[in-house]
């Protein structure tokens, strides 16, 4: 069978679906990997994937160039004819299900890795966006040749109970899973007397993220003279409304209470120095910073906030605080630094956590069955947890 995997990076495949592309192919899939063109397309093909390049516009919205999508996506359909499509990132999610739903015959498989900023925002803007989605998801993503994989429960729920997703046909896999064998210490992290604590924010650089309220934090804890370096890893994500703009990232190089990392490729590498993570975020689907996190035995301070939750049990792998509270954040991050016994504590359990949950065979496994249960001939099934969690 021929399956299509659509992102809207060729980023996001690289890092998050390659395991899934190779599984796809062990198993005798036909598999092509559909995005725009970048850097990591290149390196996807030279592992052997077969790519295919399709356009999405990142400057602002214009319905033009959103139907010329649209349009591109059913004629890729149509010329590939493929069995499956499985659709991540919200357009892709949207586009693709329309599309597939035009051109017919094609089973579909929808990742709703979080609900994005239009379902986070509150302005006039994305409320009027927010009601045409939601009609689309209702009509589109709920038909009985497509399953939703959600990675945690709330969104699940708040996407059954609005009528976007059909019970039935949905299943929760928390997180695209991580390699627990490579994403583990090289070496257990000494502190001699003194010695600074390495805090890092890894993520895509957007409001929503809780970037603002890190760099608060970090400038609060920097001015009681706390012994710890504090890291903000990643880059500005012109896609998203929200997101920081360079003249944003220049002020907070000038403001020195951060260090700067930019776009980082070896993610794993810049873990292995890390002593805290932190993800103040006001909504996730199940973050992949995180989950790295945990399995590299690092203690976590996010927000108590879906998807943060999956991963996080607070006061055993690491601390949840109020979202949009800074102080509330440096507190905890504070409390961190200043005890190294609670720091190897948390950490234990989290890779604990991580190997049991997140490992990518578990992933991986469950995702390989959504695919199978979509196939089948039959009565629909109930829905399945595919994945435990200690929540």
């Amino acid at each position: 069978m021929k399956i299509l995997l659509v992102a809207n990076t060729d980023w996001y495949l690289y890092n998050f679906r390659r395991a899934l592309a190779h599984r796809l192919q062990q198993s005798g899939y036909d598999v092509t990997l559909v995005c725009p063109p970048g850097p990591y397309v290149d390196r996807l093909q030279d592992l052997g994937f077969k790519c295919t390049l399709l356009h999405f516009p990142v400057d602002k919205l214009s319905p033009l160039r959103e139907l010329r999508v649209l349009l591109n996506l059913i004629a890729l359909y149509r010329r590939e004819g493929p069995s499956i499509v499985h659709h991540f990132t919200i357009r892709c999610v949207l586009y693709g299900s329309i599309a597939a739903r035009i051109v017919g015959g094609i089973s579909v498989v929808n990742a709703l890795t979080g609900v994005g900023h239009v379902f986070t925002a509150n302005g006039m803007k994305a409320r009027l966006v927010r009601r045409i989605v939601g009609f689309l998801y209702r009509h589109f993503l709920t038909g009985s040749r497509s399953r939703a994989i959600f990675q945690n429960s709330d969104d699940m729920n708040a996407f059954v109970s609005a009528g976007m997703a059909d019970i039935a046909r949905s299943h929760l896999i928390p997180s695209s899973g991580v390699n627990c064998s490579t994403f583990r210490r090289s070496r257990e992290r000494q502190w001699s007397h003194g010695q600074r604590v390495n805090v890092l924010f890894g993520s895509r650089l957007i409001r929503e993220k809780g970037v603002m309220e890190y760099i608060d934090a970090a400038k609060a804890l920097r001015s009681r003279n706390l012994p710890a370096r504090f890291m903000l890893a990643g880059d500005i994500y012109e896609q998203n409304p929200s997101s920081l703009t360079r003249s944003d990232l220049d002020a907070i190089r000038g403001s020195g209470a951060v260090d700067v990392l930019g776009h980082v490729d070896n993610m794993r590498a810049v873990l292995d120095e890390t002593d805290i993570v932190v993800l103040p975020s006001y909504r996730e689907g199940c973050p992949r910073i995180l989950v790295e996190a945990a399995a590299m035995g690092i203690p976590i301070v996010a927000t108590d906030v879906p998807g943060c939750r999956v991963v996080v049990d607070h006061d055993i792998t690491g601390f949840l605080v109020p979202p949009r509270d800074a102080n509330a954040l440096a507190q905890a991050i504070g409390r961190l630094v200043r005890d190294e016994t609670l720091r190897r504590r948390f950490g234990q359990a989290g890779r604990l956590m991580a190997v049991y949950n997140f490992d990518e065979s578990i992933v991986l496994a469950d995702t390989m069955r959504v695919y199978d249960r979509l196939m089948e001939p039959g009565p629909e099934a109930p829905y399945a947890i595919a994945c435990s969690t200690t929540q």
